[in-house]
């Protein structure tokens, strides 16, 4: 019997964001599809019981949560060593860059993206200090490296040359419940948040990598152009720095036709999803673009940006525009509001390409990364 040890801080669930959607897809999978062995989950909070995917899970919590960088040391350097001898783990796997640079355990760590380097604005100070200083060490510590496109697997080798030899690719999957909708759903869905109107949907935390103020930029102009009842709804909740896009949003000139929806159940985003016009996502830099994804299978066409991973992930099935140039933003989002005949190709397209990423092989994939690591 083998016992993994699985850092499970992001299993959270009043918001349930990129770090704990990947726990819970593969954990929940190889906790069922291994019985004979141990899953040790160190949480640093109380937790739900909806998280112990099994009776193979031993749910432990080291306190205290770990919510700023003197307490992320801490909690990785002292409270997880301590965590980790007493249950004899064989492996320690963390989804989130960080692992214990003062335990013995073999480590598999998951980096997904390294935009602290080229978006540090995306971060606070002390935050960006911690990743800067750390992450190095991290690198050179872990046995193996996760990470989840090839675009993030060339930037970390290009930026860390220790990952060399001990990194692979395991793409994310896609959650079932984004799936295609009836005209009914989709109507019923407009209703509840547009009034009935088409909307273009922008998914994920207001941060400034995100791009919102470019895309509202260009939503004006888009307005301006079409004379149209569509709107703009953003789904996610305020993460940071977003003071300076909700003080513009009071003076906009189409408040009106812009919604803020805040953080929601993962169901109510996929009805959302499916609802949609587009998806538009502008963001600046992404390791892997995950509405991109769920938009394609949710048979929604997309906008996305002309740089990071997302024409990996999208291929054909996408348009794009340089997130910093808004005319190109606005004249795409005029492309897909006035071609029906692209908008259903890109549809069709985005189905195809969205069998490619799907969590039971991310999970297999994993699997096999954390048997290398236990070596």
């Amino acid at each position: 019997m083998m016992r993994i040890a699985v850092n499970t801080r992001f299993l959270l669930s009043d918001y349930l964001e990129g770090y704990g959607h990947f726990l819970q897809e593969i954990f929940s999978r190889l906790v069922k599809a291994h019985p004979e062995h141990e899953f040790i989950f160190i949480f640093d909070r109380p937790f739900d019981q909806k998280f112990i995917f099994g009776k193979n899970v031993t749910p432990i919590v080291a306190g205290p949560p770990a919510r700023h960088p003197l307490l992320w040391k801490y909690w990785y350097d002292f409270k997880l060593p301590a965590v980790l001898k007493k249950y004899k783990a064989d492996v320690f796997f963390s989804p989130d860059g960080f692992c214990s640079l003062r335990t013995a355990v073999p480590q598999c760590l998951v980096i997904h993206d390294l935009a602290f380097l080229h978006f540090p604005s995306g971060i606070s100070g002390s935050q960006l200090r911690f990743y800067k200083r750390n992450t190095p060490d991290y690198i050179a510590k872990a046995k193996t490296l996760i990470t989840v496109s090839e675009f993030s697997k060339k930037d970390i080798l290009e930026n860390y040359p220790a990952a060399s030899g001990k990194i692979r690719v395991i793409h994310n999957g896609i959650r079932p419940l984004f799936h295609p909708r009836s005209y009914e759903e989709k109507e019923a869905v407009k209703q509840q948040y547009t009034g009935g109107k088409e909307f273009f949907l922008c998914t994920g935390s207001l941060h400034p990598r995100k791009n919102g103020m470019n895309l509202l930029k260009a939503f004006s102009l888009f307005k301006k152009r079409q004379q149209s009842s569509m709107k703009l709804v953003l789904a996610g909740r305020l993460a940071w720095k977003y003071e300076s896009f909700t003080e513009s949003l009071k003076s906009y000139k189409y408040r009106d036709d812009v919604i803020l929806t805040g953080y929601l159940p993962e169901e109510e985003l996929a009805a959302l999803t499916a609802a949609a016009y587009a998806q538009v996502y502008p963001s600046f830099f992404e390791g892997f673009g995950l509405p991109v994804a769920e938009a394609m299978q949710s048979g929604v066409a997309v906008i996305t940006s002309a740089q990071s991973a997302m024409q990996e992930i999208a291929g054909e099935a996408a348009l794009y525009a340089d997130p910093a140039d808004i005319q190109a933003i606005a004249d795409q989002l005029k492309r897909i509001y006035k071609d029906e005949t692209l908008r259903s190709e890109l549809i069709r397209k985005g189905l195809a390409q969205a069998e490619k990423f799907d969590w039971d092989t991310a999970a297999a994939l994993c699997w096999k990364a954390i048997e290398e690591t236990i070596g």
